[in-house]
């Protein structure tokens, strides 16, 4: 069994995962679901998108056996918007750099490169609605540990699915 302080890394993107958007109309034909932070007075200035982000994930995020980490263009506000609404504590937040060019890149997405920097050869997870096979290939050639790459429908958001695997594929590092 793995100790806390070796548990794997999961890097959290906050605009699709947590807060869906896409969907169609035949998926939602009331609108996405919306929710209510208790914090929050009902006549808030609060982006509006907050209240699509659903509070039972806290819970489930915090169960999870990993370190939690904000990999979001949300950087900071994440601690101060999302993580409340959640329940969640404050996390450390992925300091982006800025993004290389275009070319630099290829199909590789801007965010892998800085969060295997950022990992360190500790073994991570990342949800992100942007995840392709390209970066799972290059996750898989430059990560010195093992690492799960899940990309999340954005129209849904994280699902019982994704716990599931997340899980499960916690459970394999302790095998080891």
């Amino acid at each position: 069994m793995t100790s806390p302080a070796q548990r794997p890394l999961l890097f959290l993107d906050v605009d699709g995962p947590l807060i869906p958007f896409g969907a169609t109309p035949e998926q939602f034909p009331s609108g996405y679901p919306t929710y209510t932070a208790a914090s929050e007075p009902p006549d808030s200035d609060a982006n509006p998108l907050l209240a699509r982000i659903n509070p039972a994930l806290g819970p489930l995020l915090a169960a999870l056996p990993y370190d939690l980490v904000w990999a979001t263009t949300w950087m900071a506000d994440a601690n101060e918007c999302v993580a409340p609404r959640l329940g969640l504590p404050q996390l450390p937040v992925v300091d982006w750099p800025d993004p290389p060019d275009d070319d630099e890149l290829g199909a590789l997405h801007w965010k892998t490169r800085p969060l295997l920097a950022w990992a360190a050869g500790r073994p991570f997870a990342w949800v992100d609605d942007e995840i392709t096979d390209a970066d799972r290939a290059w996750a898989v050639a430059h990560h010195a540990g093992r690492c799960l790459l899940q990309r999340v429908d954005p129209s849904l958001g994280l699902q019982p699915d994704d716990f599931t695997t997340l899980s499960a594929w916690a459970a394999t590092l302790d095998a080891l």
